[in-house]
């Protein structure tokens, strides 16, 4: 298996930033909206480049992709009360009876996002084993991009997914997924 050229070759971020701005905002952008919401997503995502760019790209970290992603799982970390409320209220619009319009529209909103089963799922994970699940399935990120944003190592990762997995499988009836199940 090849690898990709951003690991073989990093960037100077300050030097390329339009670059690495273009190439990176859309898939940082995606992956905090699906971990919290649209509206976050938009301030968070420029508070993501921000830092990144203040603090400036070094080459020893690797890849520039997981470590903007690291940064956004960081921001997201702090905004972990909101994210655990948004899981848990996903769980709870699954399993109300729907009354009104609203109530409705939630419901479908809700369900085109994540089921009710797998979002309280979501929440009853650690918030290691949780960050794992996201970056892998929301953020696209290989074993190894995962390991670079969390900054530790492949193995914890592997083991971390692993936990996880079982775990959410166990809780949506042994389906995994992180699996695409229509065949």
């Amino acid at each position: 298996m090849a690898t990709p050229p951003d690991l073989t070759d990093p960037p100077d971020l300050r030097a390329d930033w339009e670059e690495i701005f273009t190439t990176h905002f859309a898939g940082i952008h995606r992956y905090i909206a699906r971990r919290l919401s649209e509206d976050v997503a938009d301030d968070l995502a420029a508070e993501v480049f921000l830092a990144a760019y203040r603090r400036g790209y070094d080459a020893s970290r690797g890849a520039v992709r997981p470590w903007l992603y690291g940064i956004a799982t960081r921001l997201i970390s702090r905004h972990n009360r909101s994210e655990m409320r948004k899981w848990k209220a996903l769980s709870r619009t699954a399993q109300r009876p729907e009354h009104s319009h609203e109530d409705a529209t939630l419901t479908r909103v809700a369900a085109s996002e994540l089921t009710g089963r797998l979002a309280g799922a979501l929440a009853r994970l650690n918030r290691r084993d949780r960050d794992v699940v996201l970056l892998h399935a929301l953020g696209g990120l290989s074993h190894a991009e995962v390991a670079a944003a969390l900054t530790i190592p492949a193995g914890t990762v592997a083991s971390r997914l692993n936990r996880a997995r079982k775990q959410l499988r166990k809780a949506l009836g042994d389906v995994n997924p992180l699996e695409d199940n229509h065949g």
